[in-house]
């Protein structure tokens, strides 16, 4: 049984490698800059709607990609499934029934799951609308898939249990901050910029960033060129490129935040 069990982590080990491989051969650096949910091209199938929203490479991940899927009532997207990548889910709009590890959990808007790679997960729309989620899959040159299982495997997060903590400029919703398989250190929290506000002076970091804009009106500052962003874009931010957010509506502005390295 475990000559079986170390074989089995060998096997997995090799296919993580080989697909991470193959990846860093077909992705060229994804640009910084908002990518706009109007203008991401659509692709139709019975029962739900995707739009990719960007796809490529990044100093840490040989292959990234964000895609965003609308499932009308009573449908599924796909079958449950496994791969050797990560996936990260956020729901955008309604309620998501998501099974992995023999769990089922229901998430509403703002909720998140993160997956391990090897781990099955699936999704349904239980609900009497359509629900709206975006998926974000990526992959790194090394994987360690010990690390993610050490770091605590996959999980969920519900909106409703988060903590918001105020601050002079509104406040913050800290998500997760921890190690995964393909990522030495993945953070994400939720910041809520009230009218006006900046987040901070424009500056660099090595990890790269992704803003997900959710309520309200803002612009970024990418490289010292001030781009207009709203509801349901993606703001990608490349590693060291300069960069800075503020609130440009009468009302709060609120967006997830996640770094990765």
């Amino acid at each position: 049984m475990l000559l079986r069990s170390t074989n089995s982590a060998k096997l997995l080990l090799l296919s993580l490698l080989l697909f991470s491989f193959v990846a860093s051969a077909q992705y060229s650096q994804v640009p910084s800059v908002v990518y706009r949910w109007d203008e991401a091209p659509l692709s139709r199938k019975a029962g739900s709607v995707q739009r990719v929203l960007l796809e490529g490479a990044t100093p840490h991940f040989t292959h990234l990609k964000i895609h965003a899927t609308t499932v009308e009532a009573g449908q599924a997207p796909h079958e449950a499934h496994d791969h050797p990548d990560e996936e990260l889910v956020i729901v955008k709009e309604g309620e998501l029934t998501v099974t992995y590890n023999g769990k089922t959990e229901l998430l509403e808007a703002g909720s998140i799951a993160l997956f391990m790679p090897g781990d099955r997960h699936g999704f349904e729309n239980r609900s009497t609308g359509p629900v709206t989620y975006y998926i974000m899959r990526y992959e790194a040159a090394g994987p360690q898939p010990e690390r993610g299982t050490k770091a605590g495997g996959s999980f969920v997060k519900h909106w409703k249990e988060l903590d918001y903590r105020t601050h002079d400029k509104g406040g913050r919703r800290d998500v997760f901050d921890r190690a995964t398989a393909h990522s030495e250190r993945f953070e994400m929290h939720i910041t809520t910029l009230n009218e006006g506000q900046m987040s901070h002076p424009p500056h660099t970091h090595k990890a790269a960033e992704i803003l997900l804009l959710i309520e309200g009106q803002a612009e970024e500052s990418i490289d010292g060129k001030w781009i207009p962003a709203g509801v349901g874009d993606i703001i990608f931010l490349q590693s060291n490129v300069p960069h800075a957010i503020r609130n440009t509506g009468k009302e709060p502005c609120t967006y997830f935040a996640f770094q990765f390295e």
